[in-house]
This record gives structure tokens, C-alpha cells and sequence, in this order.
């Protein structure tokens, strides 16, 4: 509190561009030690604005103008928020309190520090038991006769960035682990990420090793072919290293580089070219700058697109992934990937190459585990990459959200094969950053122990799995076979796309978005209200008569045509006649038939439900790779029928032009 100057501020304007707002808000400004709230003075909302303070990226105060002083808050998941303070003194204090308050210099001023964690004492530990990492290493059938569990790096002795409990090539002694790590950046030896128990090729994971230019260590060799060994089925491996082969070269003249296929005999290297962190920090400010444009040139927009590079980026992680994936799925060759050091690029592959492989890790659960394991168990850096704490900027990169983001690029490819949908992955990204539980809080499981946060503060997985009701993707068919098996996505230019649901945080004016995914989810929920009050009405009739309603149930031949062939929805475009199976079902039809049974009512069940006329659908070229669809879940891409973005003239009403500055 004592870097709070000024605790309340009445009859500040507030205007949250990212959530549609376009009315300026009055209302009373409040500091607290964590959060930055807004409530408005009307009386019939008292609609309350909180935005966490370590989700505050910067603080902008433009030139006072004559309605008063300026302050913009642009947020971490790419809100903006505009303040006017009448007085210019407070405005200075506010903004001084703000500038300290969002950058916190110890981890005790975070928000998941600052509260008594023994209020809810079952609840934190239940939270932080609710992910294991080693269960998914034995649904995978690890340990093995191939693999095995080493107690090398126990107490983190070895690599203090790796976790304590780690998988490696059963041929593999501890001294020859020691030996390897002792040659290996930052100590982070060759281990196991993933397992495939189809082909009995291996993921597995490193950093780059300190060969400069002729350097070579026998233990590594031998490590490197113990990794080997253990696929039965290959007589070599391949070497992923993910960065551009000239970063890689260059490395060498710092002592580090990569490995030698004359000193590794039974490896074949490739190089992916996934660039570093400084050119991702560079690359995400112009994407978010494309999505902050108001009413952009469709020249503007595919300009500044182009010139972010950031789809590029996303392109390649994903291929790193595809390459992992193909030649462990397809060729049963095992791979080991490193980048630098192991952490930031080495993650987003290896995670992009589980998704792709297995099944499992496209369903909520699945998704919590692989990031707990490849991000936070394997020492992914989260407090430098997303700025928890006051440090060095240029340690600051969105390495996690590529991750996420190729998640979400495949979930569009194949929006029947993921249980989650996108707010699920922007609800992960932003706790990564809001610091609000402590599953992200420090740089490896180390620095976590020795902070004692499971003590000290909860973990997120456990809440998002509460909440997964509003994560649900209702396309998802586990049982269907895009939801099995190995994803094999097409990774050409046009099938990326930019993720406006995360980036386009500002569109001003626009109507609410609607994805076909929230589409179905209202028809279901309405469908299960429906069949509730049904249910109740049979009660209320059976408790009335007396006597039990009973529905009889009639087979009716599915009717087939070749409109079928032509339509791109979940059912044909026809009439059909259905039996009554349900009281929800015969609700329904009598809704649909109303008028046609008061005037030839009739005593058979069979009801006929007209669905409409059959659709004309326009001829499909198949050369035209424009008109994408999922052909075997049917379902089309109705994103195209939503109406346009909003009118570019301003509403007469607007209070924006109160912000306009000088």
C-alpha cells in the first residue's frame, strides 16, 4: 500500500474499447495493493471494472486537453482501457502509483502471494495434486524395458532447471548422464518427453551441445546412442535443432553449436529455423498493432499482416511438430530436439509434436498435463518470458503463446478433434500472465520448491477444470476418428489465419462475435431447458390422471437424397418423419406441427418435421481450395455467414471524441 499516492478518485471517465464499449463511463477510480477498480456512479448498474495490476503492461499519459488528463492502461491480453481524471494531479499520482504497482520487484507482491493460502487449506492442496505428471508418463507405458526413471538429477544435483524425477535410455549409467549434461548447455541432458508405444519411438528433449568447432565428449555419444537403442525398430535418429542453421553456426563461435554427424554416427541433423526470442518479442507488438487499427484498409490490414511476420512464425513451430510427428508416427524413428538451451523452442516443438501424436492431449485434461509437463515441469523461464517481475525486457517473449496459438490454427483445421475451444487456450494464456494462481510463478521446478508455493498460494489447473463447462467445444466427437489417431495438418500459407478472438481486442463498433462452436452450445443448452420443463410437465400429468405417460416409439426409414451429397451441414436438407422417442423429441415436433395438428389431428405418433426446402447449393469447384470444410464431421464454415464488422461512421451519441487527444 505504501506505493499507492492517491487510494480514490471521483468522477473519472472510463472507455474499455475491448469490450465494445463506445459510451464513456463516469464513475469513481480505486487502488488497491492488487487491482486497479472502476464503479460507475450509476445507480441502477454499479458496474464494477477490475483489472489486475500485473496484467498492466504499460501506462501512457498523453498531453492534458481541456476536459482533463489522460491515462491508457494497454493490458497483457490486449485490453485497452482509457482513463480521464478531471484533475491533473491526480492523474500524476495515479499514473506513478500504477507504473510501480505493475511492475512488482518480488514475487510477495503478487496477487497469489498476497492472501492467507490456509483459508481454503484442502482446497490448495487438492488443487496442486490435481495434475501428475509421472501418471501420464505410465499411461504412456513408462518405465519400460527401454526406459527407466534415473535418480541422477534427485535434489536437482545434476541440472537444477530439469525436474527431479526424470525418464532416460535404460543402457544409460549415471555416469555417462553426468558426463552428457557436463557437455550439454545449462546441464540439460538428453531426456524423455513422449512416448509412442505403437512404433516405440521416442521424444526427447536437450540443449544445444559445447562442441564450438571441433569439441566432442564421449559420454554424450554414448547417451546419444543409448537413445537410440532404445527404439528396436531403427538404426538411427533424428537431431532437431529448431533454430535457423546460421544462429546455430554462430553459436559455435561462443563454444556452443551442434552436433556433428561425423562424431554422431547414427544421427541424421535437421534444422527447422525457428527464430529467437528478440525476433518474436518484435514480431508479436506489429500483430498487436495490426489489431488495435480502427477500421483498417483491407491494404492496411494484409500489409501490416505481412509485415508483423508473425504468421511465419506460427508456420514454423508447427512445422517442427509436423516433422516430429511424421517420422515418429510414420518412419518409428525417434527424435531428440533441442534449440539453445532447451527451454523456450525446444518446448513449443516437442508440445506441438504431443498434439499431434496423441489424442489425448487434444482434451482438456490433456492439454493441462502436456503444459505442465513440457513448460513447467521441464523449466520453461515463465517469470522472465511474461515480465512477473521487474527485470530485463529483453527477456520478454510470447513463447507460450505460439504454442497456443498452433493449438488453436490445428483446432480450426480440425474443429471436431479438440474437446476444448478457444477460450479455453486465451483463459490459459492469460492466467500464464495474471499471476493469480501460482502454477506459473518462477523459471523451473526448482525455484518453485525452494518458494514453497504450493504452500503459499493455488494452482489453476483444478479451477479451469471446474469451469470446463464454458471451455466445451460442442463439435468434439471423441469417438469419431478425427479424434483419434495422428493429426496431419495441411501447413501451406493460406490455411493460417489470424486469431482475432485474441488479437482484435479493440474492434470498435463490431456486433458480438459468434463462432458456429457458441452457436451449437445455445441450441444444446436450450435443448436440455426444453427437456427439463417437458419432463416436468409428464410429472404434473402423470400426478393428475394418474396414470403414467408412456411414449410409444416408432422406427421410420431415414429418407436419403442427393441433396445430401451437395449439403454442407450436420443433416440433409429435407423432410423427414420421426418417431417420438422422447417427451423432449415429441415437445419439439409438436412446437414445429402446431398449426398443421389443429387442423387434422390424429392419433399416430409418427410426426412429420419439415426442416425447410431443400438448399441449392451453388456448384462446388474442387480445384477451389477457398471453399474449406470438414468432410467428414459436415460441418461447414459458418464463420462466413456472420455479418460484417461494425459502420465505420461514428454513432452520433459516442462519447469516444472525449478522448481525442491533442
Amino acid at each position: 500500500m505504501e506505493h499507492i499516492r492517491t487510494p480514490k478518485v471521483e468522477n473519472v471517465r472510463l472507455l474499455d474499447r475491448s469490450s465494445g464499449q463506445r459510451k464513456v463511463s463516469v464513475g469513481t477510480l480505486y487502488l488497491s495493493a492488487t487491482h486497479t477498480i472502476f464503479v460507475e456512479n450509476s445507480p441502477e448498474t454499479r458496474k464494477e471494472t477490475w483489472v489486475l495490476h500485473s496484467m498492466v503492461s504499460n501506462v501512457e499519459r498523453p498531453p492534458t486537453t481541456p476536459t482533463g488528463s489522460q491515462l491508457i492502461l494497454r493490458c497483457k491480453d490486449f485490453r485497452m482501457i482509457q482513463l480521464l481524471i478531471p484533475q491533473e494531479r491526480d492523474c500524476l499520482d495515479v499514473h506513478a502509483s500504477l507504473a510501480r504497482l505493475s511492475r512488482p520487484e518480488k514475487y510477495s507482491e503478487l496477487y497469489c502471494l498476497s492472501f492467507n493460502p490456509n483459508v481454503n487449506k484442502e482446497e490448495r492442496e487438492e488443487s496442486w495434486r490435481f495434475i501428475d505428471v509421472m501418471a501420464d508418463y505410465r499411461r504412456m507405458g513408462v518405465p519400460n524395458n527401454l526406459w527407466v526413471t534415473t535418480a541422477a538429477n534427485s535434489e536437482y544435483r545434476v541440472c537444477d532447471t530439469y525436474p527431479s524425477e526424470l525418464f532416460v535410455p535404460k543402457s544409460a549409467t549415471p555416469g555417462i548422464i553426468v558426463g552428457s549434461s557436463r557437455f550439454r548447455s545449462r546441464g540439460r541432458f538428453p531426456a524423455l518427453a513422449y512416448f509412442h508405444q505403437d512404433t516405440l519411438a521416442a521424444v526427447c528433449r536437450c540443449s544445444q551441445p559445447l562442441s564450438g568447432f571441433s569439441g566432442r565428449c564421449q559420454e554424450d555419444e554414448i547417451m546419444l546412442q543409448s537413445v537410440m537403442k532404445s527404439n528396436p525398430g531403427s538404426d538411427y535418429i533424428y537431431v532437431v535443432d529448431t533454430r535457423p542453421k546460421l544462429n546455430a553456426m554462430a553459436n559455435r563461435a561462443a563454444g556452443k553449436g551442434y552436433e556433428s554427424e561425423d562424431h554422431y554416427t547414427n544421427i541424421k541433423l535437421q534444422f527447422i529455423g525457428i527464430e529467437n526470442i528478440h525476433v518474436m518479442r518484435s514480431s508479436q507488438q506489429k500483430i498487436i498493432d495490426v489489431g488495435e487499427l480502427r477500421s483498417p484498409s483491407m491494404t492496411d490490414f494484409l500489409w501490416g499482416l505481412e509485415n508483423s511476420g508473425w504468421l511465419k512464425h506460427i508456420k514454423a513451430v508447427l512445422d517442427a511438430g509436423v516433422f516430429i510427428a511424421k517420422a515418429v508416427a510414420d518412419e518409428g524413428i525417434s527424435v531428440l530436439v533441442h534449440c539453445s538451451d532447451g527451454w523456450d523452442r525446444t518446448a513449443q516443438a516437442c508440445s506441438v509434436a504431443s498434439v499431434l501424436l496423441d489424442p489425448y492431449y487434444r482434451t482438456i485434461k490433456g492439454l493441462m498435463v502436456l503444459i505442465e509437463r513440457d513448460w513447467v515441469s521441464f523449466g520453461h523461464k515463465f517469470s522472465h518470458r511474461y515480465a512477473h517481475l521487474d527485470g530485463d525486457p529483453k527477456e520478454v517473449s510470447p513463447v507460450i503463446d505460439q504454442f497456443l496459438e498452433c493449438v488453436w490454427q490445428l483446432s480450426e483445421q480440425f474443429p471436431c478433434a479438440f474437446e476444448f475451444n478457444d477460450r479455453f487456450l486465451i483463459a490459459v494464456r492469460r492466467h500464464v500472465y495474471s499471476c493469480q494462481y501460482g502454477t506459473f510463478l518462477g523459471n523451473c521446478q526448482k525455484e518453485r520448491r525452494d518458494m514453497r508455493l504450493a504452500e503459499r498460494s493455488h494452482s489453476v489447473w483444478s479451477q479451469l477444470w471446474k469451469d470446463r463447462a464454458d471451455y466445451t467445444n460442442p463439435l468434439y466427437k471423441a469417438e469419431q476418428s478425427q479424434s483419434q489417431g495422428v493429426l496431419r495438418p495441411n501447413t501451406t500459407a493460406y490455411c493460417f489465419k489470424m486469431w482475432k478472438g485474441l488479437y482484435n481486442r479493440t474492434e470498435k463498433s463490431a456486433p458480438p462475435r459468434q463462432s458456429p462452436a457458441d452457436f451449437l452450445s445455445a441450441v444444446r443448452e436450450e435443448s436440455q431447458k426444453l427437456e427439463e420443463e417437458l419432463t416436468n410437465h409428464q410429472e404434473r400429468l402423470a400426478a393428475l390422471t394418474g396414470k403414467p405417460i408412456t411414449w410409444k416409439k416408432t422406427r421410420v426409414p431415414r429418407r436419403t437424397s442427393q441433396s445430401w451429397l451437395r449439403y454442407r451441414g450436420p443433416d440433409p436438407p429435407t423432410t423427414y418423419t420421426y418417431p417420438i422417442t422422447s417427451p423432449a423429441q415429441a415437445y419439439t415436433h409438436a412446437l414445429a406441427s402446431d398449426s398443421a395438428n389443429r387442423k387434422a389431428p390424429t392419433t399416430d405418433l409418427a410426426l412429420t418435421l419439415p426442416l425447410g426446402p431443400p438448399v441449392q447449393a451453388k456448384a462446388r469447384n474442387p480445384d477451389d481450395l477457398s471453399a474449406c470444410s470438414d468432410l467428414e464431421s459436415g460441418v461447414g464454415d459458418l464463420s462466413s455467414r456472420s455479418s460484417s464488422g461494425g459502420d465505420d461512421n461514428k454513432d452520433p451519441d459516442s462519447d469516444e471524441a472525449a478522448f481525442t487527444t491533442a
